[in-house]
């Protein structure tokens, strides 16, 4: 069987570091990975476990100065989880899409509050 290219944006092979945070019921949940491969559409990268398809997720990661030529920049995006695959050992693949997206100053950061409301009204 082969396989089809759905993606609408070209990939590239980023290894940066991410912080996921989502709802899990009345939780908020946040770990902690690096990107495999990441397009301006989305990003694909590993947890020890999945997250349900559909969820809303915040993502955010810090672009290094070798992909912004200058300072690096840090990004809030927030997604929805497209599929989690079971890869060999314990870890899932977890693709997530990009809906939205803002660039953080170096002193932006969110309050836990405000955070949970951006992932539940996405």
């Amino acid at each position: 069987m082969s396989f089809i290219e759905h993606r609408r944006a070209a990939r590239f092979a980023l290894k940066v570091p991410v912080i996921i945070r989502w709802r899990d019921g009345a939780n908020m949940r946040e770990a902690r990975t690096i990107s495999q491969d990441v397009s301006s559409n989305g990003l694909y990268f590993f947890l020890p476990a999945g997250i349900a398809d559909g969820t809303n997720v915040e993502v955010e990661m810090t672009l290094a100065t070798e992909i912004t030529r200058g300072e690096p920049v840090r990004v809030r995006c927030l997604g929805r989880i497209m599929r989690c695959e079971q890869e060999e050992g314990a870890h899932v693949g977890v693709a997530a899409a990009i809906r939205k997206y803002e660039f953080l100053s170096r002193n932006d950061d969110a309050p836990a509050d405000t955070k949970a409301d951006l992932v539940s009204k996405s």
